[in-house]
């Protein structure tokens, strides 16, 4: 079963839990803190509620948390930033565990995607997106498609014109060769994604070949892993789905992904080669 709870509380309450519990501290202890009852406490690390931010630099502070991740889990725990980033704009299309989702990835300082089906949507130029939002499993309500679309646009804005934020994508070849509209859309789309990798330093694009043989991640599906340079332990892994997918917070379920994502790092073409594989493909469809 998907948990449906808001997974930056559930980040939260998790993290909170495992520094209480390294500590050797019960629920009674946690919650003389904050001179509340034990019910609280739980509901806190569980998700079933949120934390405002003075109870949760006390409980850091009383935990010997440190600063640089008092303050990356601090801005996670802070309602307002659900509510303040530019996907605002878009709130009435896009349901709630989205922008939840968002608001966690405006404050990581590396994202990590995996995809060998499709071109990542941080990659996809308008016409692509527009292609893929139609046919998905969902389709959109009247109306909507061109503000999706619209909204995928500034969604890659946001994320790949922010030097501070690291960019590794890994495509299958696949994906580069699946026709996706017509060949003038994919000839557009291949030079955009050569484009995104050779202009901006901060990110990598590599691809894995047909001809590598068999893939150590071979079963795998498409998957983002959000890291946050001062608090490792608050890394999300995403699971694209039919609507919002699902995110995992647990520290052996991101780990294990992590481990998947290295492996197909090193199996993968370099990103010099993966850019002139690129480039071929685009020529072809020229």
């Amino acid at each position: 079963m998907i948990d449906t709870l808001p997974v930056r509380r559930r980040l939260v309450g998790a993290t909170l839990r495992r520094y209480r519990e390294h500590l050797g501290y019960g629920l009674e202890e946690a919650a003389r803190v904050l001179e509340c009852d034990r019910s609280k406490i739980s509901r806190i690390e569980t998700g079933q509620r949120g934390i405002r931010p003075r109870d949760l630099r006390d409980l850091l502070s009383e935990y010997g948390v440190g600063e640089s991740e008092q303050i990356t889990l601090t801005a996670i725990a802070d309602p307002r930033s659900a509510r303040g980033g530019w996907w605002q704009d878009y709130a009435d299309i896009l349901p709630a565990a989205r922008l939840d989702y968002l608001a966690l990835e405006a404050i990581a300082s590396e994202i990590l995607v995996y995809d060998t089906q499709q071109i990542p949507e941080l990659l996809q130029t308008p016409g692509y997106a527009r292609e893929v939002a139609e046919a998905g499993p969902v389709l959109p309500e009247p109306g909507t498609l061109d503000r999706l679309t619209e909204m995928s646009a500034a969604h890659q804005r946001m994320i790949l014109d922010r030097k501070s934020t690291t960019l590794s994508v890994i495509v299958g070849e696949g994906a580069l060769r699946q026709q996706v509209g017509g060949a003038d859309l994919m000839r557009e789309q291949l030079r955009w994604l050569g484009e995104a990798g050779a202009t901006r330093p901060w990110i990598t694009i590599q691809v894995v070949p047909f001809d590598g043989g068999a893939h150590p991640n071979g079963g795998s599906g498409p998957m983002t892993i959000l890291r946050y340079a001062q608090a490792q332990c608050l890394d999300v892994v995403h699971l694209p789905g039919v609507g919002s997918g699902a995110c995992l917070v647990d520290p052996a379920d991101v780990a294990g992904h992590l481990r998947a994502f290295t492996q197909s790092q090193v199996f993968a073409l370099p990103p010099h080669q993966s850019a002139q594989l690129i480039r071929e493909l685009a020529e072809a469809k020229a």
